[in-house]
């Protein structure tokens, strides 16, 4: 097998979901640090690997791909022994591609919009509407599950570990209520009993949380 190597940060919710991927494939892989905010990501040598200067990047024998969703996807596809993680079906994978869009447009960029500037520009305020988008996340997601165990139905797959990645670190900004959201606090739950989910996810999730704790203020 070819030689695998993911470039992240710690606590970066997409390094989480290719992590969590890497991992229920069994696949062995190096894990490279990148420290953005030294600025890591703009030096020569990682420009020319991705011009996009982001992680997670997946190099895969000189195959280079960026973007969580891109690479979960492109794991299961090459190096899957089943399709379950990320089914051929086109209908079972066009709901979870949905998923994957859903997670990428308003789950994540609900979250970035209030972390990037804290973290690049010390931002300590946060407007109520961007704390208003996280809440329409949590009530999509809660919507999305319904009464299944998994975001796409009765199986688990890849749109759960990108989704999965982002809801366990939006508590950062928004806690995840229990009685308001019962179906995301037992699926996160049901998610936290993988064998490989502290290590990939988990982890990291508790190291972004206590960056933010106590820093920012809701105007």
């Amino acid at each position: 097998m070819s030689k695998l190597v993911l470039y992240g940060m710690d606590i970066s919710p997409p390094v989480h979901a290719c992590l969590l991927t890497l991992r229920a494939l069994d696949l062995e892989f190096e894990y490279i640090e990148v420290d953005l905010v030294a600025g890591e990501q703009n030096n020569e040598e990682f420009l020319k690997k991705n011009p996009q200067h982001t992680v997670p990047l997946l190099d895969d024998d000189g195959t280079l791909i960026w973007d969580s969703h891109a690479i979960c996807c492109y794991l299961v596809d090459k190096y899957g022994k089943t399709d379950d993680l990320y089914p051929k079906d086109l209908a079972k994978r066009a709901q979870l591609q949905q998923r994957l869009f859903f997670d990428a447009s308003v789950l994540f960029m609900a979250l970035k919009n209030i972390c990037t500037p804290f973290i690049r520009n010390k931002v300590t305020t946060v407007p109520q509407e961007k704390i208003d988008n996280v809440r329409d996340g949590y009530d999509h997601l809660e919507t999305f599950l319904g009464d299944n165990p998994y975001v796409t139905g009765d199986t688990l797959t890849i749109a759960d570990f990108c989704c999965a990645a982002t809801a366990s670190s939006l508590p950062a900004f928004l806690e995840i209520d229990p009685e308001k959201y019962p179906k995301i606090t037992a699926w996160l739950a049901r998610l936290g009993e993988l064998p490989y989910y502290q290590e990939s996810n988990a982890d990291g999730v508790e190291k972004y949380l206590a960056l933010f704790k106590d820093a920012l203020t809701i105007v």
